[in-house]
């Protein structure tokens, strides 16, 4: 999965999550058009434990793709049937108040 942290001033953090394959591409779905790029995503590839640590203490999170909701799940974060699927592909966005 590749992470990066968006450091907002506010101190509202964004972590934006996505699976390593989904990097790059963009994905649609009728009207729908997401495209996956470096700048938002980054370019290192994370541990699963640095994206759980990430998303644990996050104030918003943009996750994409099954692994990285699979693991956004499994850890109580999100309910999978929360989530969007644009062509197949699940997408979720959390924001903590």
């Amino acid at each position: 999965m590749y992470l990066k942290v968006h450091n907002i001033s506010s101190g509202n953090d964004i972590v934006a999550v996505c699976d390593r394959e989904l990097l790059n591409t963009t994905i649609r779905d009728g009207e729908i058009c997401i495209t996956i790029s470096e700048n938002f995503y980054g370019n290192t590839i994370s541990t699963e434990e640095s994206v759980i640590d990430a998303m644990e203490h996050a104030s918003n999170l943009n996750l994409i793709g099954n692994r990285v909701i699979s693991l956004a799940n499994s850890i109580g974060i999100i309910d999978i049937n929360s989530c969007i699927f644009i062509n197949k592909v699940p997408h979720a966005q959390v924001y903590r108040i």
